[in-house]
């Protein structure tokens, strides 16, 4: 397989996205080819990543000084608690602006990482490596870091891009069936806010995609990428266009927080459920047309991706799934703010409803 170089240029810096097999055993030529010079680096790795593929990182860098940091990676140690620990290190280690830190992981790893990177010494290199096909698409393009607390998801955070970030397919081969549909429903969200004909390549192979199946997986990663790319660099700072990207975010980081980040619930089927629930909205207030909204339900539906919102809540849960919509990062009123679908490739953005038009609409929802 053919690297794949994605170039993202935003205002705050130029870095490379590279895209293929292998690519860890050559890291030491990558960073030569990309610039990237440091003394120290610390790489912080979440305990779930293949021991063979650390075993060769291991082997390579070597005239860099290493240190190597192992944490389990979950909501609940996505926290100041975690970013405190790596901090420790680092200043323990006399680490500098200079240095280097080297997420390895999916895009919780990469999320807690680049904070730390962003808040050591007021800013050091950082390189990620995303090992999960979600943050291969999504949460390692466009430079945002984050922790949870208990009043949501990702309300601490900052804006900061990587130096280079290394999608090493190799990683994927190792998910579980469940992370690999985690991933999809980032990539169906691509499609749903930007690309009909993307969309359409994603209904015709979406079992060749789920088998990680070359060249149907390749093409799914970049032309992902692609999308998250154009949009990151018109609106960096989610200032306007990117907030498309939330398509059923508000709803989906609402259903983690109140299963209290659990494995019961995972972010990917928290998209796929809240994706699933701006569809629907979108159909209530008659801004999807009917060929579209059939077309996202059937392939939701056929190809037994999580959409049944009873399966995972009921009736019980929802005034804490209202409470935490309500205190979304996204939200600068009373009022809810959504982004909705008009057709595939056109969605709508800064739609605000009132607590009780959705508490009414997801009643309905959980009942029927």
């Amino acid at each position: 397989m053919k690297t794949i170089n994605l170039k993202i240029n935003t205002g705050q810096n130029k870095y490379s996205i590279l895209i293929g097999q292998n690519l860890i055993s050559k890291i030491d030529t990558i960073l030569k080819a990309n610039s990237i010079n440091f003394k120290k680096c610390l790489f912080v790795i979440d305990k779930n990543v293949p021991k063979k593929q650390i075993s060769i990182l291991r082997k390579v860098l070597k005239k860099k000084g290493k240190f190597f940091l192992f944490i389990n990676a979950n909501e609940k140690n996505k926290s100041q608690k975690t970013v405190d620990y790596i901090l420790e290190v680092l200043l323990k280690n006399n680490f500098t602006r200079q240095d280097c830190l080297i997420a390895i992981g999916g895009g919780i790893t990469g999320d807690i990482v680049g904070f730390v990177a962003s808040l050591f010494k007021r800013g050091m290199k950082f390189i990620n490596i995303p090992t999960t096909l979600l943050s291969q698409v999504d949460s390692s393009i466009g430079g945002k870091t984050g922790i949870n607390t208990h009043y949501g998801k990702n309300l601490i955070g900052s804006f900061y891009q990587p130096e280079l970030v290394i999608s090493e397919k190799n990683f994927l081969k190792s998910l579980p069936k469940r992370e690999i549909i985690c991933g999809y429903a980032e990539i169906l969200k691509h499609s749903l806010i930007s690309n009909k004909i993307f969309y359409n390549f994603l209904t015709k192979n979406l079992s060749k995609i789920l088998r990680l199946q070359s060249p149907y997986i390749e093409k799914a990663i970049f032309e992902s990428c692609k999308i998250k790319k154009k949009v990151v660099e018109k609106d960096e700072k989610e200032k306007n266009l990117r907030k498309v990207l939330n398509f059923g975010h508000t709803f989906a980081h609402a259903y983690e927080a109140t299963m209290g980040y659990s494995n019961k619930l995972n972010h990917g089927e928290a998209v796929l459920l809240g994706m699933n629930t701006a569809l629907k909205f979108s159909k209530k207030n008659n801004y999807v047309n009917n060929n579209d909204y059939s077309s996202i339900l059937n392939h939701m539906i056929t190809s037994k991706l999580p959409n049944n919102l009873k399966k995972y809540f009921s009736i019980k849960h929802l005034d804490k799934i209202i409470s935490f919509m309500l205190k979304d990062k996204k939200n600068s009123s009373e009022k809810i703010n959504l982004i909705l679908l008009k057709r595939i490739g056109l969605p709508i953005i800064d739609k605000k409803f009132k607590k009780d038009k959705l508490k009414s609409f997801l009643k309905e929802e959980l009942i029927n």
